[in-house]
């Protein structure tokens, strides 16, 4: 670390060496009615140049000096009589600091002699306004969502708990981006261990950018090569503050509208946040219905591969019947159809998903008319596999979290070639390795099945279905244990 020096000339020269061909960076020289000599370096474009020009030019050169001082004596004089009419500022002394301050759209304001420079918060920049989250959204719910700033992000969780025992402690992340990162918990609610893993494994992440807060998931998971999530990503303050107030702990990125929470469980991803806006005999009931679909989701081709192709006898005859006809005109076995299908499914919905929104229209008219009807009318596809897929397509879509979806897309692929080799024998292997596989699976010392296995009762008030509010403490509507 090398510290600032005395002579202006001298540090001007270093910082003009630092930031060449640095265009956006300002040099600015002011001599006061003293002949006092100031520097004002930053960054154009994340400065609010007109509270400069207000608290800072303008009682300088047009109003003079403050009443009782002839000269800028020093810039801690500066600082200790608030002569700089900032809420936010503070000496440094230290050359990469300095630039560090300024690459972060601070102001440096340096005078000759004085070897340390006085750091203001005079950032802005453009940013996104507060809008309903687009992948989350609820029908009752607060209809406020994560932005790329963090400290609105941070902002909206402290509006929320109103309480000193939320902390959120900072870290820098990225060689080149100097991505801030703010982990956020209760204290006396958030399990200590956890805690200390994710602080050790922070501390160790080696990138040179953090582009989004998924540059950063996949340095803190355990499991890495598992193909589920073992931590969540919403972009809702309602469910990180929900998920604090539970004792788990939130990471924020700057720059990204995504919020990291963990521990998780399996059934995290199956659970909405109108959950717990909406009556709680109605939840359970869409929860049930929701597990259902996830297994469809993932289970319903290898079924049908496997019913068609060996178990035919445990289908009515009838159904058999008009499967068989519906079948007649496809020259492929039905594990290429329905192979061909999947595919085109996942890659319209691919392609649906990245095209601009005025494109989105056209992929539907193609999915609908063009790929389905037209592939069943040429006798390539046969409709009894649109029923399946279409359903499978269906059952997906109520699952709340897109990234608990992802798993499902490559099991149901897995399952159904198991299927149509061993038949229903090969997809209860297939379904016993899924499970042995999820039971197996820790997401930061917090069973991936719990509360289910293993069985704690009390916790399963909230994750497999959803007690009233007033029961899941053990009492009852008048307080009592």
């Amino acid at each position: 670390m090398s510290s600032i020096s005395s002579n202006l000339n001298v540090n001007e020269a270093y910082l003009r060496e630092q930031f060449t061909n640095c265009s956006d960076v300002v040099f600015r020289t002011f001599t006061l009615e003293d002949e006092t000599i100031l520097l004002l370096v930053y960054l154009d474009g994340m400065v609010r140049t007109q509270g400069v020009e207000e608290n800072i030019l303008k009682p300088l050169l047009f109003n003079g000096l403050p009443h009782g001082m002839d000269r800028i004596q020093s810039l801690t004089e500066m600082f200790r009589r608030e002569w700089i009419p900032l809420s936010s500022v503070k000496t440094d002394d230290c050359q990469e600091d300095l630039i560090q301050h300024i690459l972060q759209g601070s102001l440096a304001i340096m005078v000759n002699g004085e070897a340390s420079a006085i750091i203001a918060q005079v950032q802005e920049y453009e940013k996104r306004s507060i809008q309903e989250p687009k992948k989350e959204s609820t029908l009752r719910g607060a209809k406020e969502g994560f932005v790329e700033n963090l400290r609105t992000n941070t902002s909206l969780i402290r509006r929320r708990i109103v309480h000193q025992q939320l902390k959120m402690e900072s870290y820098t992340i990225g060689k080149y981006t100097q991505t801030e990162v703010v982990l956020t918990y209760m204290k006396g609610i958030a399990d200590e261990k956890v805690l200390t893993e994710v602080r050790e494994k922070l501390g160790k992440i080696e990138l040179d950018g953090v582009i989004d807060s998924s540059y950063i998931e996949e340095w803190l998971e355990n499991n890495s090569y598992s193909m589920f999530p073992q931590i969540m990503n919403t972009e809702r303050p309602d469910i990180v503050t929900a998920s604090l107030l539970e004792g788990k702990i939130a990471l924020i990125t700057n720059g990204t509208p995504f919020a990291l929470v963990l521990p998780i469980t399996f059934w995290s991803g199956l659970q909405s946040a109108d959950d717990y806006f909406e009556r709680f005999v109605f939840v359970i009931c869409m929860r049930m219905i929701r597990y259902l679909m996830a297994f469809i989701a993932f289970s319903l081709p290898a079924i049908y591969v496997a019913l068609s192709t060996f178990h035919s006898e445990m289908v009515p005859v009838n159904l058999m019947l008009g499967i068989a006809t519906a079948r007649e005109s496809s020259p492929f076995p039905t594990v290429i159809e329905m192979l061909l299908m999947m595919v085109i499914f996942d890659g319209l919905q691919e392609a649906g998903v990245h095209l601009p929104t005025q494109l989105g229209p056209i992929i539907s008219i193609i999915g609908a008319l063009i790929i389905g009807q037209a592939a069943v009318e040429a006798g390539i596809i046969s409709t009894p596999i649109i029923i399946v897929i279409s359903l499978t397509g269906v059952a997906a879509y109520t699952i709340p979290k897109y990234s608990s979806t992802l798993p499902f897309r490559i099991i149901r692929y897995l399952l159904m070639l198991i299927s149509s080799l061993l038949g229903f024998v090969g997809f209860t292997f297939g379904i016993i390795f899924l499970l042995i596989n999820l039971v197996m699976l820790e997401s930061f010392g917090t069973p991936y099945m719990s509360p289910v296995a293993p069985f704690d009762s009390k916790r399963i008030k909230d994750m497999i279905i959803r007690y009233p509010f007033w029961m899941k403490n053990g009492r009852d509507k008048k307080g009592r244990q």
